[in-house]
This record gives structure tokens, sequence and C-alpha cells, in this order.
């Protein structure tokens, strides 16, 4: 409390504000993505939504399609799946994310290698159909295939995204 401190506490205080704000733009100058968080502590604090209806008059149906991730040991496998399953219209899009670095336990020892992350978007109804063609081309013997289903996003991508793959 500063009631009987004086002058110059409350003058201390004021001035320590005066210095916490010039650093904090000179921090935001240097750094202009600190801005962002608060928005991002605040999304993080708040409770996940159930799943949003997709916008009024929109024919999209949430979950309808999914977005499949899959490891692969290098670029080369990475490039012949994806254009395999681009070519069969089993994804829409394959984006491949190099040199990302994979840690995990297998048969008893920890492993450490460096590995290519495909992201291919597809129906969810041909999940089973992609996850089975993969299985049957990839060199691993256990294969990473993990489906998320898509609840919104840009509408026009969605219906592209199941113009581009049938339903087998």
């Amino acid at each position: 409390m500063l009631v009987g401190r004086g002058p110059q506490v409350w003058l201390g205080g004021v001035a320590a504000l005066f210095l916490a704000f010039l650093c904090m733009q000179s921090l935001l100058s240097t750094y202009p993505y600190l801005r962002l968080l608060p928005r991002a502590l605040s999304m993080a604090t708040r409770p996940p939504e159930a799943s949003a209806p997709a916008p009024a008059g929109s024919d999209y149906v949430a979950g309808s399609v999914s977005v499949v991730f899959v490891t692969c040991p290098n670029d080369k496998i990475a490039k012949t799946i994806a254009r395999a399953v681009v070519e069969k219209r089993l994804a829409a899009c394959v984006n491949l994310i190099p040199h990302i670095t994979s840690i995990y336990e297998w048969k008893g020892k920890i492993e450490e290698d460096s590995e290519v992350m495909m992201m291919m978007k597809t129906q969810t109804a041909l999940a089973p159909s992609l996850t089975e063609f993969i299985r049957s081309v990839h060199p691993y013997e256990v294969v990473e295939v993990i489906t998320l289903p898509v609840q919104q996003g840009n509408l026009p991508y969605l219906h592209w995204v199941k113009d581009s793959t049938t339903h087998q």
C-alpha cells in the first residue's frame, strides 16, 4: 500500500510502468508476432466448441472431408506415393513436409529418424481405401496413417476436395 510511504514510492511505481511500456514497445517492434500472444492464450483457455455447424446455405457436411497424415522415410518415396494417390483420385492434394524428426520406441529401442510428413486431403468415405493403398505400397512394416475429419473450412476448397476425389 502506498499510504504513508511518500511520493518516492508512487513515482517509483510510475517510473516502473513507464519503463515496462518502453520495453514492451521495443519488444513488439522486434518481435511483432508477440501481438498475437493474448489471442493465442485466450484461445488456449477457452473450452473447445462442439462441432460447429456449417454456415447457413452451405451443403458441406462437417467431417465429410478428412486430412490424412502419413510419414515416409524419404522424399522419393513420399513423392511416389503422393502422385499415385492423386492419380487414383484417392486424395485431392498431398503436401510434403520435409525434414521432420521422429523419435519413437520400436522393438524395445528408442529410435530417431528423419522423415517426410505427407498431409493428404480426401473424402472421409475414401479414408479406408486410401489407407489400404498406402499400406500396400509403403516400405514400413507398420505404416503411420492418421485420419482427422475436417469440421469446417473454406467451402470452395472443401468442395474442390470432394470433386477431385472419387467415391469408390
